[in-house]
């Protein structure tokens, strides 16, 4: 059994999601920070627990050829980062590899697996940015904080995000400290200033400043700076106060007031003008959201003729960046702001085909059962948690002919396309994109197609040379001949209306297929419109 402060030879072969490598010695897995897969190390075991250990470097024996050398002065102390010491390539293929374990482990899935999309931006590509406020010997420090802690590193200079950001900042933490501003306090709950929230248009260079006091009442005491912010930064646009009073890990409040400028501002996401406020979800990365969403519209399939259902919307950037190619666009997001930030940015860029609901996205997706929507695509975006089972029942039971799933957090995206299996939708492929490159985050997108759920299922296991292929020689499969209809017609066949036209057309279907269970059974009949498809689908694929 390993002791505290002993020291061992230790390969290092395995990443966890937070940047920290994993080595076993004699059965015992010890995770070791700023460590890469092929470093051997010798390291200090500085926790023990019962069926693991953590350590630290106290020598590297030899260095993986993807180790790099950090560039960020503060990144053995801050939270932020956790990759900056391993080559990109190696992030990505460390990225890949932890969205594949948990669709095997987690999920017990087993798709098709699209190339890893990395980050095209690695500098500046950070459209927020929320640095805490604490005090620290006596004077006002903001900054990011620290690795599993709540202490404020005081760093405002962040690689990931633009350098006016850091000016920004710096400027207010002059003004806080020359008028003696208090900081707030998480142990008492004292002070005024939380946190420093800033947003900025990634294409527009539109900024918010949105301070986060205890007490709005007190706003005052800022009076002098808002001025001087804005003379001082042309691209301010909107400064905002928010107020938090409570002891919580939330960093913003449901309070709001404007001091300068427009409640909002704005920005262009897939060549729609999008409207953010304090409150609204928006993409930290803008250039590589809309290369996300570009591929979760690919996986759709969008032909134009589709009902879109958008869950967890939030200012409905996803669903109108997809809102040409549909005909129907329904948006669900629970936060009242960002519906109204979404219904804004519908009308501003004159999207008339879209209906945005407030809720919770489960008890939305009840109530449009009930009303009897059926959607043809279903996009979810949830938060980190993933989806609630009522929600993932009632887009089962909408019957969409796709689902797709974007989630930041791929271990809750298996598990929630587990529970889609189990209702009937197969986890056909899965996608990598990295928005947040250096950093322990990255986004997966999933497609679910309908299956069909059969509890009689047995394993065959057979030969191909035993097999008769004569009716596979030529022809099409049913799920091509349906595809090809919809594509060039957009209605939507059945097997049934298939196999009846193969028999008026003279070409074989299979021995009892499809046919009624019993003479007095009724069946209904292939309408001329879609017979006339069908013979066109035949005709493609040389059947007649």
């Amino acid at each position: 059994m390993l002791k505290k402060n002993e020291i061992i030879r230790l390969e290092i072969s395995g990443m966890t999601n937070e940047g920290n490598g994993v080595g076993k010695h004699e059965g015992i897995a010890v995770f070791v920070p700023f460590t890469v897969i092929g470093d051997v190390i010798e390291c200090r075991i500085v926790k023990v627990c019962k069926t693991y250990c953590y350590g630290i470097i106290e020598n590297i024996v030899s260095g993986s050829v993807e180790r790099a050398k950090n560039d960020c002065p503060v990144y053995s102390r801050c939270g932020g980062c956790c990759f900056r010491h391993m080559s990109y390539e190696e992030e990505c293929r460390v990225k890949e590899q932890f969205i594949k374990d948990s669709f095997e482990r987690i999920g017990k899935l087993y798709p098709e697996y699209d190339s890893f999309e990395g980050c095209k931006q690695l500098v500046g590509y950070r459209n927020k940015a929320q640095y805490p406020v604490a005090e620290q010997d006596g004077m006002a420090v903001c900054g990011f904080y620290s690795r599993r802690s709540h202490h404020v590193c005081d760093h405002t200079d962040c690689a990931l995000q633009p350098a006016i950001f850091k000016a920004v900042a710096d400027d207010i933490m002059a003004y806080v400290n020359e008028r003696k501003i208090k900081a707030y306090n998480e142990k008492s709950g004292s002070g005024l200033l939380r946190h420093i929230y800033l947003r900025r248009g990634e294409h527009s260079g539109e900024i918010m400043v949105c301070l986060v006091i205890t007490d709005l009442k007190k706003r005052c005491v800022f009076d002098v700076l808002v001025g001087e912010l804005c003379k001082k930064y042309a691209d301010i646009k909107s400064i905002v106060f928010n107020e938090n009073s409570r002891k919580t890990n939330c960093i913003l409040g449901q309070k709001l007031v404007t001091a300068y400028g427009s409640d909002t501002i704005h920005d262009t996401m897939c060549g729609n003008d999008i409207e953010i406020s304090p409150l609204s979800f928006y993409q930290v990365n803008t250039i590589q959201a809309e290369r996300l969403y570009e591929i979760a519209a690919d996986y759709a399939q969008l032909t134009g003729k589709e009902t879109l259902l958008d869950l967890y919307c939030g200012a409905g950037t996803i669903g109108l960046s997809m809102s040409k190619k549909v005909k129907k666009l329904i948006g669900v997001e629970i936060i009242e702001s960002a519906i109204d930030n979404a219904k804004r940015n519908a009308a501003a860029n004159n999207v008339t085909n879209a209906e945005f609901i407030c809720g919770d996205a489960g008890k939305i997706a009840e109530i449009l059962y009930s009303r009897g929507e059926r959607p043809d695509v279903i996009i979810a975006d949830p938060a980190r948690k993933g989806c609630t089972r009522d929600a993932l029942e009632y887009m089962a039971k909408m019957s969409p002919d796709r689902i797709v799933m974007i989630s930041c957090n791929h271990a809750t995206a298996a598990r929630d396309c587990a529970v889609l299996e189990e209702l009937g939708y197969k986890t056909v492929k899965v996608k990598g994109v990295d928005l947040f490159g250096r950093t322990g985050h990255v986004e997966t997108v999933v497609l679910l197609s309908k299956g069909e759920v059969d509890s009689k299922k047995i394993r065959v296991e057979f030969s191909l040379e035993d097999m008769d292929m004569s009716e596979f020689q030529d022809g099409a499969t049913y799920t091509q001949i349906k595809d090809y209809v919809l594509e060039h017609s957009g209605l939507k066949v059945s097997n049934l209306y298939i196999s009846q036209i193969k028999r008026k057309c003279g070409i074989e279907v299979g021995k009892n297929y499809n046919l009624p269970k019993s003479e007095d059974s009724r069946q209904p009949m292939c309408p001329p419109e879609k017979e006339k498809a069908i013979r066109e689908a035949f005709k493609y694929f040389g059947m007649i």
